[in-house]
């Protein structure tokens, strides 16, 4: 059947104002082969430019990423911090990338427009990790950073990341200006000379500059600065792997330079590898993705694990117990120890400190704050609210930034990076191993004793997808039918308060308060003996993401263990008694 010719029209304007040969010979084979559906999906609707930048599949379009989807976007994003801020040009631009497919001509592309705008460009020749780019930012006092990466998607993806000159990611209303820029971009192959693919006496003067090795040793000077005094002994044996990443070369040299002499590094996933030859998905949340970094440390017998994500903004841990085996930590947990670490173990005052932490992550760290008399703050999910919240709090109370997290392996040890940063994370929690090593202890060690003073806590999460246009609507049905019929029960606990973040309202004991977040469609239910369930639809995916926290003290004579698995199962009834009750919401 022949193609619609307004989809035909569409498809030959794309390919004409292409400035890559492949993409566009690839947009042609299929007018050849008259494949409607694929074309429909690649020139349906563009990508969308959100609060986390762009991010989609490799190939041809405006629905996927691609040289003219960069510029497009690079342009205007200069469009509007010419409008906005009124040194921009000057103050410049920094621009990163991480070692995936096409990341290195899209960042050129990136640099290329910006410089054709009349912007100094501070520009990574070679891969670098996210945190560095970030940290690049604040540190060269730019507008603005870009960094082209898809973190830890699978291989056929890429992104376009922006950081405002605040050195966090940007927030409203800022992403909904550069998207509007984006749309008034008339022609792509007019946007800048591309002054990377022309010798240098045809290029017009040019403000590209490299950024300096100064920049990183900066950084790495500050993680050394981090150090309060905690014992010197470094003698712990670590295994770790960047995935194919860009963490390497950071990580190692900011524990080398710590005393941690003993890493030893997954060889087969040390180098730069867009493919990921070794792991079906480069996320270490998935316990695949780790199976080589945990067989290297049986190898080698180290008491510490760490991963990073493949642009090193994330982490993962595992160690070696007591009884000699290996274990690896959720992202609560993780959060949760770096979280005490910095505060139970810094000899500073605890006073006029602050943490932040997402509305999904677990209330343990929460509960910690309070007991030290730390203040914490609760923010939407994405460390684009926990990076600005912590801003906006520290300008208006004067308090000091300790650190943050999500419960997806993100974050932050210090205001150093505002962002998350899985570089500085690997040499806290280090520091955190050996410390409790000098003193025979373990990581496991540590979580007891948290668990002893704070509860013992069990966090899971569910997925229900909901694939289609109908899937979308069912979505849709089921966040309403929780919101204008909350349950009073599930699992057989009372509900005792509801967190409507759309609405932005609180409502307990048949009162309603007003709730001082940005709206958001996520609804949260506190129930009897501090549980909690969180909805949360995807801002990527088809699904819900449905979250559940119980608590379970445990008796002063009781092994922890049978504390552990008492909330485990007091969980999976919780989630089970919500599933089956969402279930019987929507037809």
């Amino acid at each position: 059947m022949p193609l619609p010719e307004r989809l035909r029209d569409r498809v030959f304007a794309w390919v004409a104002d292409d400035p890559e040969p492949a993409t566009a010979r690839e947009a042609l084979d299929f007018v050849a082969a008259d494949d409607e559906a694929a074309l429909a999906d690649r020139f349906g609707a563009p990508l969308e430019f959100g609060t986390a930048g762009l991010r989609g599949v490799l190939g041809c379009g405006p629905s996927r990423m691609n040289r003219a989807v960069v510029r497009r976007a690079t342009a205007g994003l200069c469009d509007h911090l010419v409008r906005t801020v009124p040194d921009a040009r000057d103050r410049g631009l920094v621009v990163g990338r991480d070692a995936r497919r096409r990341s290195d001509v899209f960042a050129r592309d990136a640099a290329a427009v910006a410089d054709a705008a009349g912007f100094a460009v501070h520009f990574h020749e070679d891969p670098c990790p996210t945190p560095l780019v970030a940290f690049a930012v604040k540190d060269l006092g730019a507008a603005a950073g870009v960094m082209v990466t898809a973190s830890h998607n699978p291989p056929e993806y890429n992104g376009f990341k922006v950081y405002w000159g605040n050195g966090a990611q940007i927030i409203p209303p800022h992403d909904k200006g550069i998207a509007e820029a984006i749309e008034r971009v008339g022609s792509v192959k007019q946007i800048c000379d591309g002054a990377f693919d022309r010798p240098p006496w045809l290029r017009a003067p040019s403000r590209l500059r490299p950024v300096m090795p100064g920049t990183e040793q900066r950084y790495l000077d500050a993680l050394a600065a981090m150090d309060f005094g905690l014992p010197q002994d470094r003698d712990i044996v670590i295994a770790y792997t960047p995935l194919h990443g860009v963490g390497l070369r950071l990580a190692t040299r900011a524990l080398e330079s710590a005393g941690f002499r003993q890493v030893h590094v997954v060889a087969e996933q040390a180098q730069p590898d867009g493919a990921f030859p070794t792991v079906r998905f480069p996320n270490p949340e998935e316990s695949e993705a780790m199976q080589r970094v945990m067989a290297l440390a049986e190898k080698v017998g180290a008491h510490l694990v760490l991963a990073n994500d493949p642009d090193a903004d994330r982490l993962a841990v595992g160690y070696r117990g007591r009884d000699g085996r290996y274990r690896l930590l959720n992202g609560n947990e993780i959060g949760v120890l770096l979280g005490h670490h910095r505060l139970a173990d810094d000899p500073r005052p605890a006073q006029n400190r602050l943490v932040c932490t997402t509305i999904v992550s677990s209330p343990l760290l929460p509960a910690i704050c309070r007991s030290l008399g730390v203040h914490c703050e609760l923010t939407l999910t994405g460390f684009k609210w926990i990076a600005n919240r912590a801003m906006e709090v520290e300008a208006v109370t004067g308090a000091r930034f300790a650190f943050g997290y999500e419960e997806a392996f993100g974050s932050t040890t210090t205001d150093l990076v505002r962002d998350k940063d899985g570089v500085s994370a690997a040499l806290v929690m280090a520091r955190l191993a050996a410390q409790l090593h000098a003193r025979g202890g373990t990581l496991g060690d540590r979580l007891d004793e948290i668990a002893r003073t704070w509860g013992v806590w069990a966090s899971g999460q569910h997925n229900a997808a909901f694939p289609g246009a109908a899937g979308m609507q069912k979505m849709k049905a089921i966040m309403e039918a929780l919101r204008s019929r909350p349950p009073e029960a599930i699992g057989g606990l009372r509900v005792t308060e509801v967190r409507d973040y759309l609405r932005r309202t609180v409502s307990a004991g048949g009162e309603t308060r007003p709730l001082e977040l940005p709206a958001s469609d996520v609804l949260a239910f506190e129930l009897d003996g501090g549980a909690r369930i969180v909805a949360r639809p995807s801002g990527t995916e088809p699904k819900i993401k449905y979250y559940f926290d119980v608590r379970e003290d445990a008796a002063p004579a009781e092994p922890l263990d049978d504390a552990r698995v008492r909330a485990a199962r007091r969980k999976d009834e919780l989630r089970d008694g919500f599933v089956g009750l969402v279930s019987g919401l929507v037809p």
